[in-house]
């Protein structure tokens, strides 16, 4: 259903499930709210979900570039947590939740980060690994800045997406990732430079819930490192690995996902 949030545009938001607890679930770049339909059915009697659409994905207005894209999703996303409840993130929407629960610590009541792409945070723990990243998304990053949008979505999908080649996706598709590309290099300050401040001293030290971090096994190694300083800087803070999945662990494995949610949450 279309939503006006704090935000000021239309926002599009989904509902799954009728269990007694709340929870928000964000998702990742190129992606909607729709994707979490197989994860959000297999926790449909223990939550209560609410899943925007960031701007420019799915059924959301343009993003309207009015101040700070990281401020807006994560406005966005507080006022779908509302009172308070658990939120779950995934990449870019993991960055967001990641936000939201230091910002407002007593309004979340648990954590759920599946492979947030904050790649500063790489360097705190693994300055190698992240140069590594650096370096082999260089075409990337080059794509980007010049605006060469199919070029930039060609590569994202390679290192990013659910395992398909760029040359099997249909016309559609190519055409819908390639015009998403302006959304990812806003993204690039926050998660290359943490231009957002989620790494601050102090920052993720004010997290209180319980933090569960997901990741696949046969992610990127920049993954592994990320969560490594995550995991050392919030309280409460555990990694799992799910055996054979890739960074979009919580489509490809649901079953594994809800399981490790649940758990924490106590159903």
């Amino acid at each position: 259903m279309p939503h006006d949030v704090k935000v000021g545009f239309p926002v599009f938001i989904r509902s799954f499930g009728h269990g007694p607890e709340p929870a928000v679930l964000l998702h990742c770049a190129l992606a909607h709210s729709k994707i979490w339909t197989p994860l959000a059915t297999l926790l449909s009697d223990r939550l209560s979900m609410t899943a925007p659409d960031m701007p420019s994905h799915g059924r959301s207005a343009p993003w309207d570039h009015r101040g700070d894209l990281h401020d807006q999703v994560t406005t966005v996303a507080r006022d779908c947590l509302g009172d308070g409840g658990h939120v779950i993130g995934h990449s870019f929407g993991a960055t967001v939740a990641l936000r939201v629960a230091i910002e407002e610590p007593d309004k979340v009541r648990s954590l759920t980060l599946i492979e947030p792409v904050l790649f500063a945070a790489a360097k705190e723990s693994n300055p190698e690994v992240f140069q590594s990243y650096v370096n082999t998304s260089q075409g990337f990053g080059a794509a980007l800045a010049q605006g060469k949008w199919a070029c930039a979505a060609a590569n994202f999908i390679g290192i990013w997406g659910d395992g398909r080649s760029w040359d099997s996706l249909s016309e559609k598709e190519q055409a819908a990732f390639s015009a998403q590309m302006p959304f990812i290099l806003e993204t690039e300050p926050c998660l290359i430079e943490d231009a957002n401040g989620l790494l601050a001293e102090g920052r993720p030290e004010m997290i209180r819930c319980p933090t569960r971090l997901i990741r696949g096994s046969e992610t990127e190694p920049v993954i592994e490192a990320i969560h490594a300083t995550l995991e050392r800087r919030i309280p409460n803070a555990v990694d799992v690995v799910v055996d054979g999945a890739g960074h979009m662990v919580p489509i490809s494995h649901p079953d594994a996902v809800a399981k490790l949610v649940a758990e924490m949450i106590g159903g």
